[in-house]
């Protein structure tokens, strides 16, 4: 007698309420929603909290006037100017400080007088060294994710499998740099990319008070708003912030996945 092997009957999915595709986008329209009651109900006056149907008009205003388009080519070129810089620099002295132990305890006290201090707190020798110029809104980018890079590499490094290391020696990467190129960077990725993502956001909060002493961008228009009591101008552009910054985190994630598409 001869068994009779049944092929598995697949079951239909099931939706539950979290994997629902609309889920998300029902719950900020039902903010908005919550939100435009609240003002109705407590007539609470649009200078002090905008109804959100005052909104769109406001962002035409702003997009007829070029003032939104502006303001995002502004900010844009702050963010990238002082990601990529902080970021960098942050990468190579977390690299740095991971491969030479020594170096790491020698520095080990002025990392720890130095990284408490806040982004913000360096505007006065920004406004100082640079003027109210472009420059000084990137270096505020910059030093506000210079740490988070430096910390997300340093602890990379230093996690990665000793054991590798001695295999690729094994294997003919004697020198340190083909040893760094082929095992550390390669293992140390995740946690790189993991702390440059960190960064992304930061280097976006950090953009709106690099800006606010008068540099073009979001920052000094929201400012501008805000001086004549325009506020439903300074939420379409507390918004504009989450739209870009919801662009740029989904697009590094694309990128992300394809240089780590070798840990699948």
């Amino acid at each position: 007698m001869t068994a009779v092997t049944e092929a598995p009957v697949a079951l239909p999915r099931r939706w539950t309420w979290p994997t629902l595709p609309w889920t998300a986008p029902a719950g900020l329209l039902l903010l908005f929603v919550l939100w435009e009651a609240l003002v109705v109900a407590t007539g609470v006056p649009a200078t002090l909290v905008p109804a959100p149907s005052s909104l769109p008009q406001a962002w035409a205003e702003e997009l007829a006037g070029g003032y939104w388009q502006d303001a995002i080519r502004g900010s844009l070129g702050h963010w990238l100017t002082g990601l990529v810089l902080g970021s960098g620099l942050g990468v190579l002295a977390g690299l740095a400080l991971g491969l030479a132990p020594g170096a790491e305890r020698a520095t080990s006290w002025v990392i720890r007088v130095l990284r408490p201090i806040p982004g913000l707190a360096w505007v006065p020798f920004a406004i100082i060294w640079f003027g109210a110029t472009p420059a000084a809104a990137t270096f505020i980018i910059a030093v506000s994710v210079f740490w988070l890079n430096l910390f997300a590499t340093l602890g990379a490094v230093q996690s990665v499998d000793k054991d590798l290391i001695e295999v690729a020696s094994a294997f003919g990467r004697r020198s340190a740099v083909a040893r760094v190129w082929t095992v550390v960077l390669p293992a140390a990725a995740p946690g790189v990319m993991a702390g440059f993502r960190a960064g992304l956001g930061q280097a976006w909060m950090a953009v709106v008070a690099a800006e606010l002493f008068g540099v073009p961008g979001i920052g000094a228009r929201m400012m501008q708003a805000a001086s004549l009591l325009a506020t439903e101008t300074v939420v379409v552009y507390m918004l504009t912030m989450a739209l870009l910054y919801g662009v740029t985190d989904a697009v590094f994630s694309l990128f992300r996945a394809k240089v780590l598409a070798w840990q699948r």
